[in-house]
């Protein structure tokens, strides 16, 4: 099955191990980005995964799409132009510490993209599904454009599609994500998001959700997701539950509302001791594109997805590089970690 996804990869540095920016003269320079992150994921699950972004035609640019193709993750349809790949900064807490990122992303290649120049029905022949986040209209005009083109073509093209809300205040406010987004997910199958997300991206709220203090009440999750699909018309509405014991532990667990049989699932709990936090929601929409596409019930696939985004925290580096073998087992429930022999 072929799956594309569409947004911008970035080049990420990052210091040594548990290390304040600078502490030492060390970055170590990967790449990585919501959506790009979903791609790898699906490629490492088997799927065909096609890639579209905007990058510059010299050494980094090259470099981006080598990366991506290590993966398995298909570039046919990148394409080149501009003058910078967007940067960000992460570095990473420990115990009371918080993790920090920092964006030097303003007029990257695909911020500055021309939206005529991709020729999606093309992209999107014989696609099945079609992913994207809140993250690439929040780049400016040209990238929201480009994004409701895109939504429209998978429609026309039969393909399912989803939206990771994905809500980066560093890039945009509750108002001006809202007035883009909303009409947006009316032409959506699948919204997947944390409680943040659905309040600022869409303005629901999330009874008992305590944001910044990281309490969770699965019961309030329910309403909202119902709402969003009362509202703004997706079947299925999936929601990831973050509990912040720690810069360095986090309850890591997920619900999802199915519009169509009026059946709300909750899935399995882990506690996770934190290697890298960044793509843990894009393994989480990766996990759960792949269960569905492979016609898991919607439970099973509620569970596989919660442990695939499980696993990628335990890897360094953006990319989920976990097998479908090994999420199956932990979502199976060997949550032991001992040797495989």
């Amino acid at each position: 099955m072929k799956v594309v996804t569409f947004g911008e990869i970035m080049l990420r540095l990052s210091p040594p191990g548990f290390e304040r920016l600078f502490q030492s003269p060390l970055l170590s320079a990967t790449f990585g980005g919501g959506e790009a992150n979903v791609a790898v994921s699906l490629a490492h699950f088997g799927l065909e995964s096609q890639f579209v972004t905007r990058l510059p035609a010299h050494a980094i640019g090259d470099a981006a799409i080598r990366a991506l193709r290590a993966e398995g993750v298909g570039t046919d349809h990148v394409l080149r132009g501009g003058d910078r790949v967007g940067i960000y900064y992460a570095e990473t807490g420990a115990s009371q510490r918080a993790s920090t990122v920092i964006y030097d992303r303003a007029h990257s290649s695909i911020a500055d993209i021309d939206p005529d120049t991709i020729r999606w029905s093309d992209v999107l022949a014989g696609a099945g599904w079609f992913h994207v986040t809140g993250i690439t209209p929040a780049l400016g005009e040209p990238a929201a454009r480009a994004t409701k083109q895109a939504l429209a073509a998978a429609k026309q093209a039969g393909a399912r599609i989803s939206v990771d809300l994905n809500y980066r205040r560093k890039l945009w406010s509750p108002q001006q994500a809202q007035a883009v987004m909303r009409p947006l997910v009316r032409d959506v199958d699948v919204v997947i998001a944390n409680e943040e997300d659905l309040q600022a991206v869409l303005g629901v709220d999330v009874r008992g959700a305590d944001v910044s203090g990281g309490s969770l009440d699965a019961s309030g999750y329910r309403e909202a997701a119902e709402r969003v699909t009362r509202e703004f018309g997706p079947t299925t509405v999936a929601v990831t539950l973050r509990e912040s014991l720690s810069a360095s532990d986090n309850g890591w667990s997920g619900v999802l509302w199915d519009s169509k049989t009026g059946a709300f699932h909750q899935s399995q709990r882990y506690v996770v001791r934190l290697v890298d936090r960044i793509g843990g929601g894009d393994a989480f929409a990766a996990g759960l594109i792949y269960a569905m596409l492979d016609k898991r019930p919607l439970d099973a696939a509620l569970r596989f997805a919660v442990a695939a985004s499980a696993l990628k925290q335990t890897i360094p580096g953006d990319f989920n590089r976990s097998s479908v073998a090994e999420v199956d087992a932990l979502a199976g429930g060997d949550a032991s970690g001992r040797v495989r022999r």
